[in-house]
C-alpha cells in the first residue's frame, strides 16, 4: 500500500490517457475550448463530467409518454412518404 501522502496525492488529481478519440470528437472539443477560451483539458472534463451526470448541470429531458400512441393515420401523409422512398435512377446513373 502507498503511503498515506502519496496515496491521497495519487487519488486528489487523477490523470488519464485517452487514447483513439475519434477525430470529430477531437475537433469538437478543440473547437469548444478555442471558442471558450479554455484549455482542451478543461473542456474534456466538463464534456466527461456532463456525460456521466455529474456536472451539477441540470439538463431538462423530455419525457414523450403524453405523446405516446397518439399517431392517427393519415393517407396524404403516407403517400408523400411514400413518394419519398422511390428512387430517380436518372439522378443514379
Amino acid at each position: 500500500m502507498l503511503a498515506p501522502r502519496a496515496y491521497i496525492a495519487y487519488y486528489r488529481c487523477m490523470q488519464y490517457t485517452i487514447r483513439k478519440v475519434p477525430k470529430s470528437l477531437d475537433g469538437i472539443l478543440r473547437r469548444r475550448a478555442h471558442e471558450q477560451g479554455k484549455s482542451l483539458n478543461e473542456v474534456a472534463i466538463e464534456a466527461l463530467a456532463r456525460g456521466v451526470g455529474v456536472s451539477g448541470e441540470h439538463c431538462r429531458q423530455r419525457d414523450l409518454r403524453d405523446i405516446a400512441g397518439t399517431w392517427r393515420s393519415d393517407p396524404a401523409f403516407e403517400r408523400a412518404l411514400a413518394a419519398q422512398d422511390t428512387v430517380d435512377k436518372e439522378l443514379w446513373r
